[in-house]
């Protein structure tokens, strides 16, 4: 049997699975689209859907279903995901990026340092999850959503953090987070790896409305019959909670031990290593539960990666209604001189961690 492997990233959806000698025997991508509205960064949950279900029947020309036992997926960590209780989007997806819930971030900080008698109630947050918070956490932008969109916070049966889980709901039927994707969501207990009561609760958030946690190796479900014909898949396949993109990197890169690291560049990007033991999170550093249960990433993140190159292409673009035209952008890297005449660029094009 053969595990079809997914990842539902920012850019596209990519497929690949591979036979017992580790070699693929069928690859796949679809490019996914981001609906910006000044600091509002969203997508379509049923894009990602879609574009699973199309990759997964081209991959079926080639792999017959009944050879395919199970399903492993990762995916965008720290989106904010509404799904009603027949497992649909209610609304599109926040993205990590959205940078709508800073006011709300302030509101939770206050309300948790006034429920704790601590002056900084980010530091009591940070002691908890192992992270800064700020509005970039999904737990702020649920916030976001209860005062501002009130009818989709109480529809909502469950916000999930990563966009696979959103795939596996659909497929399963089950809420499920994995323990590195939600670590990000700024409700987490990372030492107990479960979700926070307090901090929940000071959000004034029904924890309820929360995803069954799972480790990346454990079976959340199997394919439903509705799951088995939207997507072509057998019913009772396995789908496993798999992780967040950051989880799937580190363990992919090979580090293993303190000292060693990783540097990922996608749209976004990040620094990260592994270790027993948190690192500093002031200044915006990460610390997320690894996808080995007695470890943890140290990630040093930043939101511009792949996105500045996109950017760049469509500043010089020669397309007429000015696509990126990366074509272009490589051929004149190839007769660039190195240094750029001295030019440097800081590639803070959302502001993050810069003035």
């Amino acid at each position: 049997m053969l595990a079809a492997t997914f990842d539902i990233g920012t850019t596209a959806v990519k497929a690949v699975v591979v036979n017992e000698n580790g070699e693929p025997v069928f690859t796949g991508s679809s490019v996914i689209h981001t609906i910006e509205t000044g600091n509002f960064k969203e997508q379509d949950p049923d894009e990602w859907y879609g574009s699973f279900c199309k990759l997964s029947k081209e991959m079926f020309e080639i792999i017959p279903p009944k050879e395919i036992g199970a399903i492993i997926f990762s995916g965008q960590m720290q989106d904010v995901i509404s799904v009603g209780a027949e497992g649909k989007a209610l609304r599109n997806a926040i993205l990590y990026s959205d940078g709508r819930a800073d006011e709300q971030a302030r509101v939770i900080i206050r309300e948790a340092a006034r429920r704790n008698v601590v002056p900084l109630g980010d530091a009591y947050i940070a002691e908890i999850t192992g992270n800064h918070f700020d509005g970039s956490m999904p737990l702020a932008k649920i916030l976001w959503l209860k005062e501002n969109e009130p009818e989709i916070y109480e529809k909502t049966a469950c916000f999930l953090i990563s966009s696979k889980d959103y795939i596996i709901g659909r497929l399963t039927s089950v809420f499920a987070g994995d323990m590195t994707a939600c670590s990000t969501a700024g409700a987490m207990d990372l030492d107990r790896k479960i979700w926070s009561e307090e901090l929940i609760g000071a959000a004034g958030i029904d924890i309820r409305k929360f995803p069954k946690l799972f480790y990346a190796h454990e079976c959340v479900g199997t394919v439903t019959k509705t799951g088995a014909a939207e997507s072509g898949y057998r019913t009772r396949t396995k789908v496993y909670a798999g992780t967040g993109d950051a989880g799937a990197t580190t363990l992919a890169s090979g580090i293993l031990a303190p000292g060693e690291y990783n540097i990922n560049l996608g749209t976004s990007g990040w620094v990260a290593a592994v270790s027993n033991q948190r690192m500093e999170s002031e200044g915006g550093g990460f610390n997320l539960a690894a996808m080995q249960k007695d470890l943890l990433i140290n990630v040093v993140p930043f939101l511009n990666g792949g996105n500045v190159h996109r950017l760049i292409a469509k500043i010089l673009s020669r397309d007429p209604d000015g696509a990126p035209d990366f074509g272009y952008i490589s051929e004149i890297l190839e007769k660039a001189e190195p240094g750029s005449h001295g030019l440097f660029f800081l590639p803070y094009v959302t502001g993050e961690r810069f003035p």
